[in-house]
């Protein structure tokens, strides 16, 4: 089984009280949900089947701090086997021998990952990889080699990770692959070898490598030009790349010759391509692989919501039970060994996500639970696909969620851009949204130009476009919502994280006159040194990041147009920024410049930095400050319902 790169943060608050809305129409709302029901941490949560599918694996708090419980199958034992009182537990898998979880933590935030194994017996943890200022990412388990692991270090170069083999009894680590300088992904076969890597290329293109064997050379067998490189095999987004059973022929997402990335596999030896599913508009999103033949059962399309195409004749009848089980877009989340229970889950837009076991046998589910059980209590609202054309005539899409109880007419409304910018939202349950919905404001999220899933040429639309198109995209979708007169254009907050830090500093900065108030979580306010500040280990994908947002060295004058920074002092509404001090993604430094400007231009802003956090705030009592006071902050300027604290 591959897994995903690390980096991912939670959320958490606590505090009781109402106080009433301060303009009419939200006094009918229904009662206010706690910050903590939202963006607490949740009651269970990222659900894991062992691979014999005796027990089940899952985050949960102990004394407020997330971490890992087993229980069995069928059986109300469930403990937790480890004891984190700090940081938490974010991201685990099984080994294959259902004897050990593996999860991985960092240290406050500073993405240096470390791996640790606890049996989940004895409950003896061991850090397995002890090495400072290492970056670990676990690569593929294999059930034919149950004590096993493959991951990938940076131990010997900060800028490169190496593949490692370790041994889970011994703790014996072995390096099986040495990165040459460019490898950004390694793909492993049936017999758990490292056949396949995946090199960045000088103009922000991608290679793919293969070799017969772990002593043969390596041979190029597929290339992609930067226009193709974000919708094919290399991309983050995309499906992981797979060696079929026999290690003769490779899957992976291919949009040469097409828009969408397709899912393709092509014979080694011969480079025939065969397409194996395809949508024009969309990138294939996921795929369904059977766990013993490694052929491709079924995939899916995030569409405006996730549609599953089933592949595989043999489960048809398996996703058509499945669908009767529970409302919502389906997911698979793992398979126990034997191939006859399946963990699945449904995502809902106005509920949490539901998980279930699924006897292939009898074709039923067993409900286990849901994240958050303390949401039945609320009226959640309906989270609504939307489209509009922009200005230059692309079809842009994104979601609205809007107040329950209320008429959608001349409401406040919060911007919500999403981060990446390399992501897009989707359809699903959005504590962000929920919560803005429910303190009386419409949140509109929108899948702007350079968000990914809608195939090359609107990803594409994206280069070079920060601050500019992309912009502007954002800029018609509040324009559409004005039009549409749910909008009040008086009552207008930009909000966003990451890139939509970034994006909520070009608003108030490039649109000074559309925005009341703006609030900026980490986001880069000088495109120059954020780029000139990343960290060692994304040096290969620099070529990218000049192709698709500019280069310092040969492009400063575009870069300092395009950044909030040097424009600070046309900032008219006020400016809340939240940045975590161990940021290495967006440093530090992006906060304090755009914070100095606003000082010296005399503008109203507020300041807040978490000393123990990195790219996002995983730490709970720093959730719950950050949310406290992004709600107060916009309830001063958009009107909205704040709740009480002790």
């Amino acid at each position: 089984m591959k897994y995903i790169k690390l980096g991912t943060f939670c959320f958490l608050i606590l505090a009781l009280g109402l106080i009433s809305s301060s303009y009419g129409e939200a006094q009918n709302n229904p009662k206010l949900i706690p910050r903590e029901v939202l963006f607490g941490n949740p009651v269970k949560s990222t659900v894991r089947l062992s691979p014999d599918g005796k027990l089940l694996a899952y985050l949960a708090p102990v004394k407020g701090v997330m971490n890992l419980w087993v229980k069995t199958t069928g059986k109300d034992d469930d403990h937790p086997v480890t004891d984190d009182k700090k940081q938490g537990i974010h991201f685990y898998v099984w080994a294959e021998n259902s004897k050990q979880l593996l999860y991985a933590q960092d240290a406050a935030g500073n993405e240096n990952w470390r791996l640790y194994t606890v049996d989940i017996f004895t409950k003896e943890i061991k850090d397995m990889t002890p090495f400072e200022n290492t970056q670990v990412q676990m690569i593929e388990t294999n059930k034919n080699f149950p004590d096993e692991l493959l991951l990938s270090m940076n131990k010997d170069n900060p800028k490169t990770h190496d593949v490692y083999h370790l041994d889970l009894k011994s703790g014996e680590l072995t390096m099986v692959a040495k990165n040459a300088g460019s490898v950004i992904d390694w793909i492993i076969d049936g017999q758990f070898k490292v056949r396949g890597a995946i090199a960045a290329r000088p103009d922000g293109g991608h290679e793919l490598f293969v070799r017969n064997t772990e002593s043969s050379k390596w041979q190029k067998i597929a290339q992609w030009d930067s226009e193709n490189s974000m919708n094919s095999a290399p991309s983050y987004h995309s499906p992981e790349t797979i060696f079929s059973k026999d290690g003769k022929h490779i899957i992976f997402m291919d949009s040469r010759d097409f828009n969408a990335g397709r899912l393709v596999t092509v014979e080694v030896a011969t480079g025939q391509m065969t397409v194996l599913a395809e949508d024009e508009q969309y990138d294939v999103d996921d795929m369904l692989v059977h766990p013993e033949t490694y052929e491709i059962q079924a995939v899916s399309f995030k569409r405006a919501r996730r549609e599953w195409e089933v592949i595989d004749r043999s489960i048809q009848n398996d996703f058509a039970a499945i669908k009767k089980i529970e409302h919502g877009d389906i997911l698979i989340l793992s398979r126990d060994n034997a191939d006859k229970t399946w963990l699945i889950a449904f995502e809902k837009d106005n509920g949490p996500t539901a998980y279930y076991l699924y006897d292939r046998t009898s074709q039923k589910g067993q409900y286990l639970f849901n994240q958050r059980p303390e949401l039945d209590e609320y009226t959640l609202a309906p989270m609504e696909p939307i489209s509009f054309m922009s200005r230059d005539g692309l079809t842009i899409h994104g979601y609205v969620t809007c107040p329950v109880g209320v008429e959608k007419k001349n409401l406040p409304l919060v911007l919500d851009v999403h981060g990446g910018p390399w992501s897009r939202n989707r359809w699903k349950f959005d504590s962000k949204a929920q919560w803005f919905a429910d303190r009386g404001y419409v949140c509109l999220q929108v899948n702007f130009r350079g968000s990914t899933g809608y195939g090359k040429d609107f990803l594409n639309a994206g280069d070079k476009e920060w601050g500019n198109k992309c912009h502007n995209d954002l800029v018609d979708a509040v324009n559409w919502a004005i039009e549409k007169g749910i909008a009040d254009p008086e009552r207008i907050a930009i909000y966003g994280e990451s890139y939509g830090g970034y994006a909520a500093l070009a608003g108030a900065t490039f649109t000074p006159d559309l925005f009341c108030c703006a609030v900026d979580a980490f986001g880069p306010s000088n495109v120059i040194s954020f780029i000139k500040a990343l960290p060692p280990w994304m040096t290969s994908l620099l070529a990218t990041i000049y192709k698709r947002i500019g280069n310092p060295e040969t492009e400063e004058e575009f870069l300092k147009s395009i950044s909030p920074l040097f424009k600070a002092h046309e900032i008219k509404c006020p400016v809340l920024i939240a940045q975590g001090a161990n940021d290495v993604r967006v440093k530090k430094e992006e906060s304090d410049q755009i914070v100095a400007a606003l000082k010296k231009a005399g503008i109203d802003h507020e300041y807040i930095v978490f000393a123990d956090e990195g790219h996002g705030f995983r730490q709970p009592k720093n959730r719950l400050t950050f949310y406290s006071t992004v709600e107060k902050f916009l309830a001063r300027h958009l009107g909205g319902r704040c709740e009480l604290e002790n």
